[in-house]
């Protein structure tokens, strides 16, 4: 049996409840820390998973929540912003969240970091993001990221 008990998994918890919303986080008995190990342990499709990243920019962190069935293009994604992006360390990434790589939710951090939500998760009635563990996961929509997490839809990708 899990231990289904996690100080960030609560905080993740609160954060949802603050926005009015109270989903089951599910619990895998093994790990998932990419976004395939998720879709295969939900039995989904993979770019129903909304990747939580840290990467920096001009060096601030910035949360990406991009599809599962993608990767950022951190270069094009620069240009789009005016900067230059970089990947974050992961002390930069618990830091940020509270969280460590694996397990970093949309929510639930120390304060607020700057969101893009990758507009091809709107393709999905259903989005699955990490609970601030790498044992969970917690179902919500495209319009529910964006909400709670004060998020700028875009694309991730040209």
């Amino acid at each position: 049996m899990v231990n289904t008990e996690h100080p960030a998994v609560d905080l993740v918890r609160s954060a949802l409840g603050r926005h009015g919303l109270h989903p089951e986080i599910r619990w895998f008995d093994e790990a998932a820390t990419t976004a395939q190990a998720a879709a295969e342990a939900l039995g989904i499709e993979i770019g129903a998973i909304a990747n939580s990243l840290i990467f920096t920019l001009d060096g601030e962190p910035l949360l990406v929540l991009t599809s599962g069935a993608h990767r950022v293009d951190a270069a094009w994604l620069g240009e789009q912003l005016g900067g230059t992006i970089g990947r974050a360390s992961k002390e930069t990434v618990k830091q940020a969240t509270g969280q460590v790589i694996g397990g970093v939710a949309p929510v639930g951090h120390p304060s607020p970091v700057r969101t893009l939500v990758d507009v091809a998760l709107a393709g999905y009635p259903v989005v699955w993001a990490a609970a601030g563990h790498a044992h969970t996961v917690f179902p919500t929509t495209f319009d529910e990221l964006v909400r709670i997490t004060g998020g700028r839809a875009t694309a991730v990708v040209p």
